[in-house]
């Protein structure tokens, strides 16, 4: 008999009620900083997720195993457990080492409930926020009063190897040369992301997350499974990396595209831990809890993707290194067959020749048919747009329509799916829209940081006009 997943997550919250934290361990050697986790699904399974911090080329000037530190340590916790309670969605979450008041609680099942909308849709779970889980703590406060930071100068910019965070780099130098890249798991593309930028591997704090095997036995036995908040998980990793160093900045690349949500009229965001919502909760959560001492902001907040499409361009440094495809990570290339390729190839045809985009991607993209699927979300011919980290509609199809344009005033045939854009919209009506003069206000930027934002900004909306 099949089951239905919706059937599934009744079935398990039944028989499965209780997720337990237990405990976390934090200990350090010569070369490393060792973080490990005690969770369980009470009746079913344990899970012993752990993390790695690479700490040989770092000079710390913060204790790892402070009050704070610990504190750090712990919330991470609390957003590394949520991947694996998926499994079976207990509806009651057990802390028994720390203590949250009923805010924060009310934090923390918000985080989950909005950090699982794609998991719930794609599950085809209906999911209710009152009902779906309780979380109970039954451990002590870690006390972080008159502990105090030590502050180095330096700005934390993570990367993931993609065009956003080499943007950031970009914009951050012209402020301050005090940079330190944080990647979770090292990736070719990450490291040349920070070679390109003028830096080099001993500039990077260098994190590795490593899943618990049980949790994989699971998903193979038909456990739920799927998309949780990974960059909430980036969040809490880089604040504890930023403590120890010392410093005052986590410079995120988050657009203002993040916001918007993948299903039309709901609030299902496959990005809903890049949110600005999402940045904002966090800030006034360590302030609240942790510590008030570190900015976490995202710097391309101002922007939409096509702007930032504009600016990457400007650097032929990054060119033939950077990769933003999920499918190919590992073997460190596009893989040409995804959402997420066929989106950062059309929001960047608007800027670079298609024999250009070729040498990058090694195809025409726009002429692969058995990516019209894909292509109608993205342009809105469809009501679905790919659970991938990918801009706006309005922001692909002028890209979109900017590359038709050019590709018919040159007298070039048009690819297969240009030409469906071609004949599906008017490509004149869509150019009138000012989209490469937006600039979102609502944002978390500091003062010092404004003059770096305000050059880009003068760049992209005259120059593309």
């Amino acid at each position: 008999m099949i089951i239905m997943a919706n059937d599934k997550y009744t079935l398990f919250r039944e028989k499965y009620p209780v997720f337990r934290y237990k405990s976390y361990s934090l200990t350090s050697d010569n070369d490393n900083i060792y973080i490990s986790y005690d969770f369980e699904i009470e009746g079913l399974t344990s899970f012993k997720p752990e993390i790695r911090i690479d700490k040989r080329n770092l000079q710390l000037v913060n204790s790892f195993d402070s009050a704070v530190g610990r504190k750090m340590v712990f919330s991470l916790g609390m957003v590394e457990a949520v991947s694996y309670l998926k499994s079976a969605c207990c509806p009651k979450m057990i802390v028994e080492c720390g203590n949250l008041d009923k805010d924060d609680r009310n934090w923390w099942k918000k985080l989950y409930f909005g950090g699982l909308g794609e998991f719930f849709y794609r599950n085809g779970v209906d999911a209710c926020f009152d009902d779906f889980l309780t979380i109970e703590c039954t451990g002590q406060d870690i006390d972080t009063s008159g502990e105090k930071m030590n502050l180095s100068g330096f700005s934390v910019v993570p990367v993931g190897g993609g065009k956003d965070s080499a943007v950031s780099a970009e914009l951050v130098k012209k402020v301050s040369n005090k940079i330190l890249f944080f990647t979770v798991n090292s990736q070719q593309a990450r490291t040349d992301t920070v070679t390109a930028a003028g830096y080099g591997e001993n500039d990077i704090i260098k994190t590795y997350r490593k899943i618990s095997p049980e949790l994989l036995e699971l998903n193979k036995q038909g456990f739920l499974n799927g998309h949780t908040p990974f960059s909430a998980i980036v969040a809490f990793l880089s604040l504890y990396c930023a403590y120890l160093t010392g410093s005052k900045n986590i410079v995120l690349s988050n657009e203002a595209s993040a916001n918007e949500s993948n299903i039309q009229g709901s609030n299902i965001n496959h990005q809903y831990s890049k949110s600005y919502e999402f940045e904002k909760d966090f800030s006034e959560y360590i302030s609240k809890n942790i510590i008030s001492d570190i900015r976490y902001f995202s710097l391309l907040r101002p922007f939409n993707e096509l702007q930032i499409a504009a600016e990457f361009c400007r650097h032929e440094s990054y060119l033939h290194s950077f990769r933003s495809c999920n499918a190919g990570s590992k073997n460190n290339i596009w893989c040409c067959n995804c959402p997420k390729c066929l989106f950062v190839y059309g929001i960047l045809s608007a800027f670079l020749p298609q024999e250009k985009l070729e040498s990058i991607f090694g195809e025409n993209m726009l002429d692969k048919k058995e990516l019209e699927s894909d292509f109608d979300g993205l342009v809105g011919l469809s009501a679905v747009k790919p659970f991938e980290c990918v801009g706006t509609v309005s922001e692909i199809k002028y890209a979109v329509a900017v590359c038709v344009k050019n590709l018919l005033d040159e007298d070039k045939k048009l690819p297969y799916l240009a030409e469906k854009f071609n004949n599906s919209f008017d490509i004149n009506e869509i150019l009138k829209q000012p989209l490469m003069k937006e600039f979102n206000e609502i944002n978390n930027i500091p003062q010092e940081f404004t003059s770096a934002v305000k050059e880009m900004y003068l760049y992209v909306s005259t120059k593309f006009n």
